[in-house]
């Protein structure tokens, strides 16, 4: 599938819900995808084609870019390697916090699982902030490996996070922007 015509099935696809979880926010929601084998295959071609002979290793955030990062992976042929929610993963483990619009998090990754050097692709569904996606690409430069391209299958460009991730030098891919 051309990647127009990707972009015109995954805009009639995903559902856009008012007000959730709050109020004033339009929530994208992708799960429709799944219900669709060939789209969701339409989607991971496109995704594995940017990223192909590009990386070493592809980082999903937990828990949507799991549901492309993992599938992506295999079609690349390269591992995966889970970047976790604090406290979700045994020791020997790496964490960096990043702060939320009230509060702050930590994301978790396992040591001894990236070499140092590799090619990372960081995948997750949706591209906002980009908060979550600066603390994973932090987490993979501590374990010495090389942030070499994001992934999304959807960034929302008001909120800049693409302006946030600039500072690794990488390639920057979306299906949708919105």
């Amino acid at each position: 599938m051309m990647n127009q015509q990707l972009v015109e099935e995954l805009e009639k696809t995903i559902e856009n819900i008012p007000n959730f979880p709050k109020e004033g926010i339009q929530f994208k929601d992708i799960t429709p995808i799944f219900l669709n084998p060939q789209l969701y295959k339409d989607v991971i071609h496109d995704l594995a084609a940017f990223s192909r002979d590009k990386i070493d290793v592809v980082c999903g955030i937990e828990s949507r870019g799991y549901l492309f990062g993992i599938a992506i992976a295999v079609a690349l042929d390269v591992p995966f390697i889970l970047i976790r929610k604090q406290g979700k993963l045994p020791p020997p483990f790496l964490g960096q916090k990043y702060d939320l619009e009230y509060g702050s998090a930590e994301i978790e990754m396992r040591t001894g699982q990236l070499k140092p050097g590799q090619r990372v692709l960081i995948h997750d569904d949706l591209l906002a902030t980009g908060g979550t996606t600066e603390a994973a690409a932090l987490l993979v430069e501590k374990q010495g490996g090389v942030v070499s391209q994001f992934s999304f299958l959807i960034a929302l460009k008001d909120l800049a996070g693409e302006e946030r991730l600039k500072k690794f030098n990488a390639e920057v891919h979306q299906i949708l922007s919105y």
